[in-house]
């Protein structure tokens, strides 16, 4: 078991849309990223994914509607459901996992992940 200081993880990403592996739980992995700007449209076939808005503001845009997300919020994006986030301004996002989901989505196979030690 080991502390694990948020602020101190977010200090230390470089790129925008890279997650950062924090921590690991079962098969799931808790990630952290800092975004700003538009990603693109994916999906996950086999996993739900958990956003949590840090700091900042996310919206979570889907083929029929768009939610937006404020510090201390979070959406669970169903399994094999398109999804695009932006986020205006930079943003601190917390997200939850499955350890074997490609964070750019089930298209994407050549993303690679910061693993911390």
């Amino acid at each position: 078991m080991k502390k694990i200081n948020i602020k101190e993880q977010f200090s230390e990403l470089k790129k925008l849309w890279l997650p950062k592996v924090i921590a690991r739980l079962n098969d799931y992995e808790v990630r952290i990223a800092q975004v700003q700007g538009d990603y693109h449209w994916h999906q996950h076939l086999h996993s739900d994914e958990l956003f949590m808005v840090v700091e900042g503001e996310l919206r979570i845009d889907f083929r029929d509607r768009s939610v937006l997300l404020k510090e201390g919020e979070i959406l669970v994006v169903p399994k094999a459901t398109d999804h695009k986030p932006f986020a205006e301004k930079p943003c601190r996002i917390l997200l939850i996992e499955s350890g074997d989901t490609i964070p750019t989505g089930d298209e994407d196979k050549k993303n690679i992940l910061e693993i911390s030690k």
